[in-house]
Order: structure tokens, then sequence, then C-alpha cells
């Protein structure tokens, strides 16, 4: 036995960390993306925090940036039925008995490509309870002048169409100004109701009501935790946003195949600096529950891939 020096090789819980730098017309940039999850775990766009960031040290607090596939949120006791057959997933929200986020939230991912602004990260969704499919998916974040470009790929694997459907989780902020001061801005006509266990019932226009954000709302005391439809799309993209006092804003942006977008104002967010107000914006390919809906759910058939993509970017002043 060679005795050397002690080394320390103990990672983040979650798992290695890529940090991305572009420097464009804007200003400086930069990302990290962690190798668990897929997860923006950090994003400073023209020098302005844009996302909620967190420690190193910490897993993503309620599911910071992760990437969700091959569903986005719920899925209502995790039991839905394909071909006739019952098929009954991992309960992985005991508090509501539900399946939530997909398959990969505690995945690692494996290094496809990286260079200085730009990442690429794989992995495998594989046959497991209540999913009988095979998945080749991969996410790739880059900085460039307009801001964060995220592409989701996914390939069917398997030897029958598989149901998929794409999300991500990202927080936004607008630099250090409180969520609660920020205006919210969605682009989207209907929202989902839902039953006590988040699960949606009725879908209803959002005229007239406390739901409708589409002229902007300042957040405040906001309690939000629901799925849009109705998205606008125009020049083929959507876009939301939260803006700053000063008219300042972070804008997710998104192709047409994130037809539905999830709005949830947590107030206890757990920061360093103490809990507090957090706004996220999710887009989605299809809305809570669609493996028992079938609302925007795509079904691959085996060899087929598809490719979608949305982004976040700032708005100076």
């Amino acid at each position: 036995m060679i005795d050397g020096p002690a080394v320390n090789t103990v990672l983040p819980p979650t798992g290695e960390q890529f940090a991305l730098s572009f420097t464009g017309r804007g200003g400086s940039s930069t990302a990290i993306v962690t190798e668990v999850a897929a997860a923006l775990r950090e994003l400073i766009l023209d020098g302005v925090e844009s996302v909620e960031s967190h420690s190193e040290a910490s897993l993503p607090p309620m599911a910071s940036g992760i990437v969700l596939v091959p569903w986005p949120n719920r899925v209502a006791g995790g039991a839905w039925s394909l071909d006739g057959a019952p098929q009954q997933l991992d309960i992985t929200e005991p508090v509501t008995g539900n399946a939530i986020h997909g398959l990969l939230r505690n995945t690692a991912y494996r290094l496809v490509e990286r260079t200085e602004n730009s990442v690429t990260l794989g992995a495998m969704v594989f046959p497991q309870h209540g999913y009988p499919f095979r998945l080749a998916t991969e996410v790739q974040y880059t900085l460039d002048d307009d801001g964060l470009t995220v592409i989701h790929r996914i390939e069917n694997e398997s030897g029958a169409p598989a149901p998929v459907a794409v999300g991500s989780h990202p927080y936004l902020r607008v630099g250090d100004v409180p969520v609660h001061e920020l205006v919210l801005t969605v682009d989207a006509s209907t929202m989902f109701e839902v039953d006590a266990r988040a699960i949606p019932t009725a879908e209803v226009a959002v005229d007239d009501s406390d739901f409708d954000l589409r002229a902007g709302r300042v957040i405040g005391t906001l309690s939000i935790d629901h799925g849009y439809g109705g998205v606008g799309v125009h020049g083929g993209v959507s876009l939301h946003s939260v803006s700053a006092p000063d008219g300042s804003a972070t804008e997710l942006w998104a192709d047409e195949n994130f037809a539905f977008v999830q709005v949830f104002t947590p107030s206890a967010f757990p920061r360093e600096s103490g809990a507090g107000y957090a706004v996220a914006i999710e887009p989605m390919t299809a809305p809570a529950n669609a493996l028992n809906t079938g609302e925007g759910l795509r079904w691959l058939a085996p060899g087929e891939a598809w490719e979608l993509r949305w982004g976040i970017r700032h708005r100076a002043s």
C-alpha cells in the first residue's frame, strides 16, 4: 500500500457542476448546470441574476431548475392505463399520493459535449414500474447574445409507441428585486382548476378572474399553483415574463411545442437569506395528468425523435 496525500473526492449532492460563460453585446453571462437532473442551478444574464440559485451543497429546492421527462407535473395516484392494461408508477409525492415530475429527477446525466458557453447532457429513461419504455434523452444549454437557449431531444428506443411530455421548472428573478414587487405576465387564456391533490378537474377561461395574468399582475401575495392553456404563440414562440418596477424583465420564451405553462408562487421558497416568495414559470408540452387525459401527450413511434426548445433572456429597462 502506497501512502499519499488525502484527496477530497466528495461531490455536491447534484454531482458535477458545469459552468458556462459568454460575453456579448449586453455584457457578461454565466450559468451553472448540474449533473443530476440536468438542472439549471444558476443563471446570470448580462450581469443580472435571472433565476433562483441555490448552494451546490443542497438539492434543488422545490424542484428548482430540473428537467421534467417523460411527463411534467403530476399523474393522479401514479396510475394510468396502456392499451387497457393498468400501469402503476412509483409514488414520488407522498403527501398527495401522486407521481410527480417524471423519471429523471434523481438521475445523473452523462456529459455529451461541452464548450465554454454550452453543455449537452444525456440520460436514458429505462423501462420501469408503470412506464415500460426506453427513451434516449438529451438537453443542451447554450449562452449567447440572445440569453439562454435550452434544446431537448428525445428518441424512442422502444419497440412500441411511447407517450412523452416534456417540461422544465425554473424560478425566475430580476436581479435583487424582491419577488413580491415583480409583475407577472403569462400569455394564456385558460387555466386548470384542480382538486385537493392538485389534479386538474376542468379547464376554464381566465377572463375576469384572479388568474388572468395576460395584462400582468404584481405578485404581492398571489397564491397560484395551476396549469395554464390557451398559450399565445406569436412568430412561432410564446412569451411570459416577470418585470421589475424600473421596466427591466426576465422573459421566458418557448416554441410551439410548449402549449402549456405551470405557474407556481410559493410563499416559503427556501433561500440562504431566508424563506420568501418565489415564482416558477414552467414551460410544458402537456398539462398535469396527461398520461390519463391524453391532452398534449406526444406518442413517439419506435425510432422517432423529437426536438423542442425554450429559453430565458434579460430585457433591460
